[in-house]
Order: C-alpha cells, then sequence, then structure tokens
C-alpha cells in the first residue's frame, strides 16, 4: 500500500508512473480507501474485482462500482492518468498552471482543461473543525486589476470609488509554523471579520493584526496587538509578514498565470493556494 500511494518527485516520473491503468487505479483506490474498497451502495467491505474491468462487485448488494464513483473523477471521460497528472501538475507548480499549459501537457481540449482544474480546486479544499492556536496572524487582502491599466470603460464600470472600491476582498489566519485559514468574504468590516477570526483561532491565542478596525473588537478573546503600517511594518513578534507572504504568491499565480479570474470563481483559486502553502515543506 505504501509504495501505491508513494507520489513521484518529478514530472518525467508522474508521466510514466500513471501510464499504467493499473497503477491509477490503485492509486486511487489507497487514497480513498485506505481500510480496503468499501461500496458506495451499501458500505460493505467484502467485493470481488474484476480485472478486465477494473471494477469491484459488492457482494452483498451485488451492486458494481469503480474507483471514480463519488470522487470529482465521477461523470468524466477523461481517463485517470490525465486527472492524476493534471493533480500532480497544480499542486507542484508554484505560482499555478493554467488550463491552456494542461491542454498542451495532458492533450486534451482547453475547455476540459479548465473543467479538470475546476474539480481539482474543489479537492484541494481544506475542511478541519481544529481551529488555530498559539501565534495567529489576521489580516486582509484585495484582489483585482489596477485602476490605471484598465480601459477606461471597464474602469467607469469597475471602479466607483477610490482604493479598493470595486474589488474582491480576500481575510486570512495564519498560525506561525502552521497552516492557513482563508476565504473570500463581501466586506472588511466587523460583522465579517470578527466572525472569520472567531471560526477558526482558538480563544486566548495570541493574535496580530494591522490598524484596521474591522479586528479591533477581538482584545477580549484574544491576545490581540496591532501594528499600524503608516508607522512601521515589524515590532518585535508584532506583524503580519506571513500573511504578506501568501498574499504575494496568490497575487503572483493570478497576476502571472490565471491573469484574469471573475469574482464568482475566486475562491476556488483561493483554496487552491491554501492547500499548496500549507503542503509546501511536504517532500514525496
Amino acid at each position: 500500500m505504501e509504495d501505491v500511494l508513494k507520489v513521484p518527485p518529478t514530472l518525467v516520473e508522474a508521466v510514466r508512473y500513471f501510464a499504467n491503468a493499473d497503477i491509477c487505479v490503485r492509486f486511487v483506490a489507497a487514497v480513498r480507501w485506505p481500510n480496503g474498497p468499501e461500496c458506495p451502495a451499501c458500505h460493505g467491505k467484502e467485493q470481488f474485482y474484476l480485472k478486465t474491468r477494473r471494477l469491484w462487485k459488492c457482494k452483498g448488494c451485488e451492486k458494481q462500482f469503480s474507483v471514480k464513483v463519488g470522487t470529482i473523477f465521477e461523470d468524466s471521460a477523461v481517463p485517470l492518468d490525465k486527472w492524476l497528472i493534471a493533480f500532480w501538475i497544480l499542486v507542484n507548480c508554484k505560482n499555478g498552471v493554467s488550463s491552456y499549459e494542461i491542454k498542451r501537457d495532458v492533450k486534451v481540449t482547453q475547455r476540459t482543461a479548465w473543467f479538470m482544474l475546476q474539480r481539482l480546486r474543489l479537492a484541494t479544499q481544506t475542511k478541519s473543525f481544529a481551529k488555530l492556536s498559539g501565534n495567529v496572524e489576521a489580516d486582509e487582502s484585495f484582489i483585482g486589476g489596477r485602476a490605471r491599466n484598465m480601459h477606461a470603460d471597464r474602469r467607469a464600470r469597475k471602479i466607483r470609488g477610490t482604493g479598493p472600491e470595486g474589488k474582491a476582498i480576500v481575510a486570512a489566519v495564519l498560525e506561525r509554523g502552521g497552516t492557513i485559514r482563508a476565504k473570500v468574504v463581501d466586506k472588511r468590516l466587523k460583522p465579517q471579520l470578527e466572525a472569520f477570526v472567531r471560526e477558526h483561532v482558538e480563544p486566548k491565542s495570541a493574535l496580530y493584526s494591522d490598524a484596521l478596525k474591522g479586528c479591533e473588537g477581538l482584545g477580549e478573546d484574544y491576545a490581540h496587538q496591532i501594528i499600524d503600517h503608516a508607522e512601521q511594518y515589524v515590532d518585535g513578534q508584532i506583524h503580519t509578514n506571513g500573511c504578506e507572504n501568501f498574499w504575494s504568491l496568490l497575487k503572483r499565480g493570478i497576476n502571472g498565470t490565471y491573469v484574469n479570474v471573475e469574482p464568482y470563481h475566486l475562491f476556488r483559486y483561493v483554496d487552491e493556494q491554501v492547500y499548496r502553502f500549507n503542503h509546501r515543506k511536504e517532500t514525496c
């Protein structure tokens, strides 16, 4: 089982490894069912494996099922080798990967590549009830084009005020030495930002943020310290440089790789970068 789950360290090795359809099925099965295959219909543990069709047949309900059922691969005619190679590329490219690159690399159409990437981003969502603790940074950033780079008509339609007006807002909390959580929010006011922090950060933790008023009411539940960026960026342990590092990676991917991301799809790209950031120190 461990040999099957060993992820190839390079793209060349990944292409060679996942070229075998049986290995692809075994790899996905090992990730999905670490304790052995389970029938999606009745959750039975005893099955026959139909090797020629790469399917299992449950001994209990006698239904057949593949490794794709109930996953992001379901209802897709794209073979598993292309899915797994695309997944390998997505999580290993520091600044992300565009649908046109996947189109060229795995030999699919651009529309298929875009569909694959959106499903893969769904799979990178991190869902956990565990809260961050210790030293935690809280920050927010704005995602959107610069007004000076826009056509006059687009600028008039998108920018209706000064500063961040017309841009999307992403909030994040980062446990120093640990993981980050990020989410697209509709406003950067107290109800939205304080609720986000309380949802993801353990009370009594040391919390560091900038001078944004949306976080000023957190002092009752956290050891909250503020750094005013108008005066300085670091005061001993009081800073948000870890979050700033994440913002630079997120924006570099959006501006340099994806170029144009619609606001209603932004959460997918944020989830992708959160997954990549949280697993950046892992080795194969």
